[in-house]
């Protein structure tokens, strides 16, 4: 056959196939290969395993005869037996391992980047004008926003705010269990899903591959069809509450008004463009709040975006940074989502639900399951592919810089200006976690002690001599000179070792 267009698993989307930069025309055949060892490298969530089966068979189905979908060993046997040594085209892979991968090939042809706002060559302008340590979010969302004419009047922000972060930092309503708004879309699993299920159940029972975490039933689009159902819901019925709310934890209600549509960015079912322009229009219409909106389109056209350009931007060497020289291995209670023996009532309920459904919001990600970790001094390189294997939305370019860079500040602040850390006063603000757990917010030493609390100052003792020069956190660790029991607290921290708290 001629020229064929090569799709990986997260290229799913209409717009991987739309005409432009010698991307596929109408008739060029296309190749999809479903490389079994990308699970043997890796003990990923089984949900996730799942959803990315099922997302590229539906795909292939939906493509019928023009896709060659084959099932290989690896990538490389995959596309010799599709198209042997002909010529082959494929969008710019999301991870620089694919990206090696094309090259070494011979017979492939590697086009811009596809499912992102800004061309990494755009991105590579706007950086070359400022000094390393200064791409912070904050200007490239701004520049983003202006570029894309995005929530803008003319050159001013709508609204007149850039941000509105002081409108989205509230707690859960008090009392409340669930968040008071309609469910998310949830898809119905069909014949596709329940041949997945099959192959993966087989996988494991030869011992070819094996995995973490409950599978079923599923609970993220695995078509285009079904991503759009999710926006529309979203838009519709969720975005309003979603503002206020994004940064509350509630034990019973995991989604809050939180879109779920990661997975479905992630695996190019959706455009990054059509759901910010779809929000943006659901607030010129009166529709929703722009504190909603602007929290939405800042999570796409900032952060997601931001950190898509930063995996490439800092290089190769990125995933090695330790600036705090953290070392220690994860402990296998977290390795195996082991939440029944965790006593402290927020991190069970967080690895609960990673457990049960390979996700959960930002907040518990950040502030729960990485300031643990960053607490304890866990190896961030460990904890990055932690999350990637754990969370369904999870991808090397994905977890690289959030975890790195944001939760463990392994790159020393090149990303972020501050570690992201907290005693148990914040999780206690932001949440109902801490009313039945057997610990004390408040308490740093004793039987009742907050591991969150605790660790806080034990991090911040360790870390003294780096953290008191940095302008953020100088009063905080001059907070250690006023702790009585600090000496008392340190010998606890070092006796419960890596045991689940």
């Amino acid at each position: 056959m001629g020229t064929a267009h090569w799709l990986f698993g997260d290229q799913l989307g209409p717009h991987f196939l739309a005409p432009g930069d010698g991307g596929p025309g109408r008739d060029t055949p296309l190749v999809m290969i479903e490389a079994r060892s990308v699970f043997r490298r890796r003990r990923f969530h089984r949900a996730k395993a799942h959803l990315v089966l099922s997302a590229m068979r539906h795909r292939a189905a939906e493509l019928g005869d023009r896709v060659r979908y084959v099932r290989a060993d690896t990538y490389r046997e995959g596309l010799r037996e599709a198209v042997g040594d002909g010529e082959v085209t494929v969008h710019h892979p999301t991870s620089r391992a694919a990206l090696a991968l094309t090259g070494s090939l011979g017979n492939v042809t590697v086009l811009p980047a596809r499912g992102f706002l800004v061309p990494q060559e755009d991105f590579r302008a706007w950086a070359e004008a400022r000094s390393t340590d200064t791409l912070r979010q904050e200007d490239f969302y701004r520049w983003v926003r202006q570029g894309h004419d995005l929530l803008m009047d003319g050159d001013r922000p709508a609204g007149g705010r850039w941000n509105c972060d002081h409108d989205n930092r509230e707690p859960p309503p008090r009392d409340a269990r669930t968040l008071d708004v309609p469910g998310p879309y949830r898809p119905r699993e069909d014949a596709i899903d329940e041949e997945v299920r099959r192959d993966l159940d087989r996988w494991e029972r030869d011992g070819d591959v094996a995995f973490v975490g409950r599978d079923g039933p599923r609970r993220f689009p695995a078509s285009r069809r079904e991503a759009l159902a999710a926006l529309r819901r979203f838009l519709a019925h969720r975005l309003t509450a979603f503002g206020p709310y994004e940064d509350a934890v509630l034990t019973h209600d995991p989604v809050m008004s939180h879109s779920l549509l990661s997975s479905s960015l992630n695996l190019g079912l959706l455009d990054p463009a059509e759901c910010v322009e779809r929000a943006e229009a659901a607030w010129r219409a009166g529709e929703a709040p722009l504190n909603s909106v602007e929290g939405f389109i800042r999570q796409i056209a900032g952060w997601r975006e931001y950190v898509w350009q930063l995996y490439w931007h800092f290089g190769a060497d990125y995933r090695r940074r330790n600036a705090l020289r953290h070392h220690a291995p994860l402990p296998g209670w977290f390795v195996e989502l082991d939440a029944d023996a965790v006593t402290a009532h927020c991190l069970a309920t967080v690895l609960r639900q990673v457990r049960d459904t390979g996700w959960t919001h930002h907040i518990p990600r950040l502030m729960i399951l990485g300031s643990y970790a960053l607490q304890r001094g866990w190896d961030p390189a460990e904890v990055t592919d932690w999350f990637h294997r754990s969370f369904v939305d999870g991808y090397d370019w994905v977890m690289l810089p959030n975890v790195v860079g944001m939760s463990q500040y392994a790159d020393g602040g090149l990303m972020t200006t501050k570690p992201y850390t907290s005693g148990g006063a914040y999780l206690h603000r932001m949440s109902d976690l801490c009313g039945p757990c057997a610990y004390r917010p408040t308490e740093r030493v004793g039987e009742h002690a907050c591991p969150y609390t605790a660790g806080y100052w034990a991090f911040l003792d360790r870390h003294r001599a780096r953290l008191e020069g940095n302008g953020r956190m100088r009063r905080a660790v001059r907070g250690l000179d006023r702790l009585a029991d600090l000496a008392e607290l340190l010998r606890e921290e070092e006796r419960r070792g890596d045991g689940p708290p």
